[in-house]
């Protein structure tokens, strides 16, 4: 299991917390030191089984400044969002977690954090 973090954020925390009191495996990525490519990104979304629309922190200030929230939200557009948070992987939701059954979660809530066990440890 690997867990996309920004160590500022109180989710992310949060979410570490529980994964450590659960004895889990995982490994860490800050997103924003490591940041994930194009591709990389592309990959989650399909295990998220998201748009890159749908993982956007749309009221950060560079989605403002990039005016994300008039930009289109249809296939056509899904490559200049995807560039979009490989620019500025700051709009890119938290913490994301990969599971080990090959599929991924937004893990902003307990709830969300405990599936993703569940899905591991399958």
């Amino acid at each position: 299991m690997e867990i996309w973090i920004n160590p500022a954020c109180t989710k992310c925390r949060s979410a570490l917390t529980l994964l450590d009191a659960e004895g889990a495996g995982y490994t860490v990525r800050r997103y924003l030191e490591d940041v994930p490519s194009q591709d990389e990104i592309r990959a989650v979304l399909d295990r998220l089984g998201l748009d890159p629309w749908d993982i956007t922190r749309t009221q950060e200030t560079a989605a403002k400044e990039l005016g994300l929230k008039d930009w289109p939200r249809e296939e056509s557009a899904r490559d200049r969002w995807i560039a979009a948070l490989a620019e500025h992987p700051k709009l890119i939701q938290r913490p994301l977690i990969t599971a080990d059954d090959g599929s991924a979660l937004v893990g902003r809530t307990e709830e969300a954090v405990r599936e993703a066990l569940s899905r591991s440890r399958r």
